[in-house]
Formats: structure tokens, sequence, C-alpha cells
């Protein structure tokens, strides 16, 4: 059998654990498919935990070892902390650092990737470094496997995702309890699915690092975070989800990215998915990516999206393929318009949920006004459910469904009806995923 591959294991966190777990449990299963053994020679932490079986591999907490002398192979990247910038300027020294020194990288570091991989990963195969990070993305599915090899023959067309587990259990918790987002999210935060502070999620930052790669894989692309439409849940209210059943939809977040002459558009944000649809069906922590190619059509991934065994598991694939010495191919990205595809190009129907004085007329304007933009009502909701305003007057929500339109369109429409006289406050707008289209 070829000599071992020695790895060194930067981070002793929830992840960080896990594949030390499966590197000392698995060995010789690894072995087996690896064709070499997979051998723990280091670990680095800040801080030491005595209780955690290295089995036998030494323990420093100065990442510098990882780098220097001749005891690893392969680097595992899992660093954590409450401070997720100093987090990434850590593990964005150690890939250099590993890259200088010709060591190999596999991290599950997504703003890693997203944010400075078009600059790391050029340099790590000009060093003949190989680079795996199957983990940043959708924990235990093997999605950018999929993407960069079972779908090769395939020009991807659109890929749309659940990717955060804490915004799809929140979204599910008010779906099947009726519960507000408020209390959704506690129970999040009790059962360790969301943070103390868990704006990272629910704002949709995590959801937009991941589509980011998704989409420079895809589309063969740079990276182009900053282009990522976001938004969160935070505005979806328990109401928002009752209306959606009733007009055959459920509420999901989602990644969603397409290519065309435009270019590549990338926007996270709430959905209504027809509640049919297989992703429509994905609850709780799990994750989905649904890919469409011109060749295989549309296909559908689905697994645990984060935690720290399924995170390990996509960890010691990357392992197992670099100690077979699989070399990626190489990406030759194309020239795309910077920016993005404009959103305001974009066409979907949409749901708006109105908030209108009760008094004759006022849906007659807001018809009107929809109108004048050239949006029809495919379906409306209009019932006598009042709420006192701060005001005094009593407003009743009126909920329509569009038909097909530009975001232009009918970003004038709902300006236009918050400007009337029977409209007490912002519209809520939520777009209506269209998994037959280009997402």
């Amino acid at each position: 059998m070829t000599a071992p591959l020695r790895v060194g294991l930067a981070g002793l966190g929830t992840v960080g654990r896990a594949v030390v777990h499966e590197l000392l449990d698995n060995a010789d299963a690894l072995a087996a498919r690896a064709g070499r053994r997979l051998d723990l020679t280091r670990v680095v932490s800040r801080t030491p935990r005595p209780e955690v079986d290295l089995g036998g591999a030494p323990f420093d907490t100065d990442l510098g070892t990882l780098t220097t002398g001749d005891a690893v192979d392969v680097i595992v990247e899992t660093i954590a902390g409450e401070d997720a910038d100093a987090a990434l300027a850590a593990a964005r020294g150690l890939f250099e650092a590993a890259v200088a020194a010709g060591r190999h990288l596999v991290t599950a570091n997504k703003a890693l990737i997203a944010l400075h991989g078009n600059t790391l990963l050029p340099a790590a195969e000009k060093a003949g470094v190989r680079v795996g990070f199957e983990a940043s993305v959708a924990g235990g599915i093997p999605i950018l496997n999929a993407l960069t090899h079972g779908l090769a023959a395939n020009r991807i067309e659109w890929l749309a995702g659940i990717v955060n587990g804490t915004s799809n259990y929140i979204l599910t918790a008010m779906t099947e309890r009726q519960g507000d987002f408020d209390t959704a999210l506690a129970e999040a935060q009790r059962k360790g699915y969301a943070e103390a502070d868990p704006s990272f999620d629910i704002e949709g930052t995590d959801a937009a690092y991941k589509l980011a790669i998704l989409a420079g894989l895809a589309f063969d692309v740079p990276f182009d975070f900053e282009s990522v439409h976001t938004e969160g849940i935070s505005t979806v209210d328990v109401e928002d989800i009752e209306y959606a059943r009733e007009l055959g939809y459920r509420i999901k977040h989602l990644g969603i990215a397409s290519f065309s002459e435009a270019g590549v558009r990338a926007r996270v944000h709430p959905c209504l998915v027809p509640e049919n649809a297989l992703i429509a069906k994905v609850d709780g922590v799990m994750n989905a990516v649904q890919v469409s190619g011109h060749a295989v059509g549309s296909t559908l991934y689905l697994g645990p999206g984060a935690g720290g065994a399924p995170t390990a598991s996509a960890i010691v694939a990357d392992l197992v393929d670099i100690a077979r010495q699989e070399r990626p191919g190489h990406r030759e990205l194309r020239a795309v318009r910077g920016g993005g595809a404009p959103m305001d190009a974009l066409r979907s129907a949409h749901y708006l949920k109105i908030p209108a004085v009760d008094e004759p007329g006022v849906f007659a304007h807001v018809a009107e006004a929809l109108s004048r933009e050239g949006i029809s009502i495919e379906g409306a909701i209009q019932r006598a459910r009042a709420i006192r305003s701060g005001e005094g007057a009593q407003w009743v929500p009126i909920v329509i469904l569009t038909n097909v339109v530009a975001e232009a369109e009918v970003r004038r429409a709902t300006e236009a009806i918050e400007a009337l006289d029977g409209v007490s406050g912002a519209i809520r707008r939520i777009r209506v995923a269209d998994f037959g289209g280009a997402a």
C-alpha cells in the first residue's frame, strides 16, 4: 500500500472533533477506499481539549506547526470562533501558508471560498496544491462533486435550493405549529439549530455565500458574493404562511441562480413554492438543491446541510480524493458581465399582502394601480380580519397573487399602491418560484 496521507487538523470545534472521530474510528475502511491510510499526525486548536482522543497525534496551539517540518501532507481547516472576521483572517492566512509550503488543503469555510476563492484557488493550482471544499456548501450533500463531475456533460441552466438549515427549520416550525417568527427562532436556538445572534442565517448571508460558490462552479464563472441579491426571512409572518397555504404554496427560503446572455443572476430570498414541488416537502434542518442541465434535465440532491458528522463526511471524502491523487480539472472561467444580470429584468409571479383601510373602493384602486403596469390578478383573498391601526382606522389585509411580470413593473406598482389613501403601510412582497423556467 502507498505511504499514508498525513493529515493535520486546524480547529477542534464541533466539525473538527467529528473529523477526528471519522479518521480514527473508520480508519480501515477509509484506507481501503483511498488506497492508503489517512493518518492524523498533528492537531492545532486555540483551546486545548484534553477530553478529545486524538489517537496519539501531537497537539499544539500554533497554526504555524501545520506548515513547517514534514509531518503533514494535507491540512484540514475547521477554524471557528465567535469573532467571524478573526476566524476568516486566520483561515486565509493558513491557506496562503499551506500553498507556500506545498501542503494540500481541505476546508469547510464558505466565506473563505466565496470571498477569496478567486485569488486563493488559482494560486493553489499554480503551486500544484489540491484544494477540497465540498463541505463548504450543504454539509452532507455532495453537491459540488455533482456539479463538477457527475453533471460534467451538462450545460447547467439553473439551480435552486434550500441551503440554510436554520431558516428552513424556522419556516417549517411556523408552518406546522402556526407559531410566530420569534417563537420559532427561540425553539431553533434551544435545539442548537440557531446561534445566539442568528442574523448570519436569518438575514440570508450564509445562504448567499453558498450560492456564490454553487453559481461559480455551475456556470464556470468567478465567485461573486457581492452580486448575490440577498433577503432574509425575518419579515415573513405566520399570516403569510397561512395565506400561501390557501393559495396552494409553501414559503421556503431559497438560493436561486441562472445563466443567460445577460450574465449570472443569483438571488437569495423567501419564495412561494408550489406545494406539490419536491423541494416544498423538504422540512426542518434538511437541505436540498435542484439542478437543471441541458442533457439530464432536472435532478434533486437532498440531505443534512450542517452539523458535525455530515460536514465531516464531506471533508473526509475530499481527503480520500486527495489520497487517490485525483486532481481536479482546470476551471476555464467565462467572461461575464460584472455585477450579475439585473434584478429589474427578473420575471416572476408575486404574492402581495396589502394593508388596506376597511372602506369601499380600496380594492378597485389597488387593481387599477396594478393594471397601469400591465399586471393582472391571478388570485386574491380579502377577509374581515380587522386590525386597529395607530390612527384608529380599521384595516384588513388584501392578498393578491399576480401573473408573471418583470421585477421593475411590480416594484413600480407597489410604490403606487403604498401611496394610496386607502393603504396604511408597507406591502409584503414575496416572489413565486418557477421551477419550469430559468429560476
